[in-house]
């Protein structure tokens, strides 16, 4: 072989870092019953924990995050048009235009609701919760974020029009979820 040439691997590496799973029920022998029973197999479950460090830029929506991290509710509006955007964006979606930054009062209304009884890894210890799409004087669009301060037991169409007032983590985590909203008369 060239010195020239690395030598490359052939096989996979085992270690017992991660996951290990013993003792998965198999039949010993595979003859046509035994595979015809493997339909009948329960499944196998497992239990892992899950992380990764992830480095990501907000870029031209950096604003937004240092807003909430100061209790300040940012959107941005089309200068021409005036459209305005309580979910932030860097450029209008007809036009192309770049958008200015605006500051969105801290009340609105609830526009539509949700209550999840199911959610991601992260929030699924938290359910159920409620997710509102708020309604803010002066913009054209709506802002999706939770709502506290209301059982989710005894959701109501009622909610619908509620006015709700905005709420800052006091440790920003620099996510959306930094602001959330509680029935104004809270």
């Amino acid at each position: 072989m060239s010195e020239n040439k690395r030598q490359l691997p052939r096989k996979i590496e085992e270690t017992d870092a991660g996951q290990i799973l013993f003792n998965v029920p198999f039949p010993a022998e595979l003859d046509a019953e035994a595979l015809q029973a493997l339909k009948k197999m329960g499944p196998i479950v497992l239990k892992q924990p899950y992380c990764i460090d992830y480095i990501h830029s907000y870029g031209q929506d950096s604003p937004f995050f240092a807003g909430l991290a100061n209790g300040v509710f940012l959107g941005s509006r089309e200068p021409d048009t005036g459209y305005t955007y309580a979910t932030p964006r860097g450029h209008d979606m007809t036009t192309g235009a770049e958008t200015d930054w605006v500051v969105l009062p801290a009340e609105g209304v609830i526009h539509a609701f949700t209550v999840c009884h199911f959610g991601s890894e992260e929030f699924l210890p938290q359910t159920p919760f409620v997710l509102i799409l708020v309604h803010f004087e002066g913009a054209d669009t709506l802002f999706l974020s939770r709502l506290m301060g209301v059982d989710p037991d005894a959701a109501s169409l009622d909610w619908i029009g509620m006015k709700v007032r905005a709420r800052y983590l006091r440790n920003s985590k620099f996510r959306p979820t930094d602001v959330y909203f509680v029935p104004a008369e809270s």
